[in-house]
């Protein structure tokens, strides 16, 4: 099943505070994308329902297996083409913000070639 580019920088969000946070909470996807809380608790809704998340009763949220994968995949897309790019001379904001742009858009075989390419130069 392919999901949209939106899904996936939440599960990408989820994944990154998973990594800075104890618990992962509504509240604290809406801070670090500065959404509004009813936009994200819409969003992990549908996330929940289509299975790539868990809630508990006390609102944590955490990734299924299926989430973690997607958000793993997007996540390593994202750390590789804005370092790749800043390599290349791109000021690490423009490069952060092109990347975001990339990972949802580049195919597997494309993201693995410019990978193996990075890799042994």
């Amino acid at each position: 099943m392919t999901i949209g580019e939106s899904a996936e920088n939440y599960l990408e969000t989820i994944l990154m505070l998973s990594e800075r946070l104890p618990v992962v909470r509504s509240v604290d996807i809406a801070t670090e994308l500065n959404f509004k809380k009813p936009s994200i608790s819409v969003a992990m809704k549908n996330l929940r329902e289509n299975g790539y998340i868990t809630v508990t009763k006390e609102g944590y949220i955490y990734l299924s297996e299926s989430g973690r994968e997607i958000a793993e995949t997007i996540y390593e897309r994202h750390k590789l083409l804005s370092s790749w790019l800043m390599a290349l001379g791109v000021s690490e904001k423009t490069a952060t913000e092109d990347a975001c742009k990339i990972e949802h858009d580049i195919s597997r075989e494309s993201f693995e070639a410019i990978k193996h390419h990075i890799h042994s130069a």
